[in-house]
């Protein structure tokens, strides 16, 4: 980045201080209505409550202000690149995203998309995205290279369901019979299943209490009251049983 896209990019951080989640709020709904695709890749609860947007305002933000050493950001690179690596996110989603997100700041902050500004924002987009795909890159590649281990979605089968006090604890097998790797406590895994009546997968992810050993994964899953009906821990609630089959991302650490 030249040192003038870095003004640029800087001078926009009052405006992303006091409107960030508006920005963010109006990216998410004009990429989805563009891309319905995407649908099955961002939780679409978290939308609606507003919880995506939030995040991702506070990243871009951050990012802005720090432009000029993007390394500062390695913690909050690291924990971005970890969550992409848990929904499959691949570098040929990047572009999708960063058009959107271009468009996006030209519209809401009313700049010609062809001016110097929106320049200086897709050199910064551009230089962020080659980050976190060289990061989400090895992520998959040392996911894939372990015992077990696999990179993407994978099939697995509810092989037993408990009640507890606030839900159900879910035991989940691979499908395949294969071995799947061990995991630590306090790691996570993204569950994807089919949202009733909508043609729409949906991702959430599930931290393991205790460390997984025993060729299962077993997570609790909690009621979420006042949620929408994309509420993947209510869908599975309500909705699977022993048997039925669910889509999931290897373990990684939170």
């Amino acid at each position: 980045m030249t040192p003038q896209h870095i003004e640029l990019v800087k001078s926009t951080v009052p405006v992303l201080r006091e409107n960030g989640v508006a920005l963010t709020g109006y990216f998410y709904n004009r990429m989805l209505n563009n891309n319905p695709e995407l649908k099955n890749i961002f939780n679409l609860d978290h939308q609606a409550t507003g919880r995506q947007s939030r995040a991702l305002a506070a990243a871009v933000l951050a990012y802005a202000e720090n432009i000029e050493n993007p390394s500062v950001l390695a913690k909050a690179i690291e924990h971005i690149s970890t969550k992409h690596v848990s929904l499959d996110i691949q570098p040929d989603h990047y572009p999708i995203v960063g058009d959107n997100l271009l468009h996006s700041i030209s519209e809401v902050l009313n700049v010609p998309f062809e001016s110097e500004l929106i320049a200086a924002w897709k050199e910064a987009y551009m230089q962020l995205a080659a980050i976190l795909i060289g990061a989400e890159k090895q992520k998959y590649a040392g996911l894939a290279a372990q015992n077990g281990g696999w990179a993407g979605w994978r099939t697995f089968e509810v092989a037993a369901i408990e009640s507890t006090e606030t839900g159900k604890r879910l035991s989940l097998k691979a499908q395949d019979a294969q071995p799947i790797m061990d995991a630590e406590a306090g790691s996570y895994i993204s569950v994807k299943i089919q949202v009733p009546a909508h043609d729409i997968q949906q991702p959430l992810q599930f931290t393991f209490a205790k460390p997984q050993t025993a060729g299962q994964y077993v997570f609790d899953v909690k009621a979420e009251p006042n949620h929408t009906e994309y509420s993947v821990a209510n869908i599975l609630l309500n909705n699977y049983n022993v048997g039925d089959v669910v889509q999931v991302s290897a373990p990684v650490k939170g």
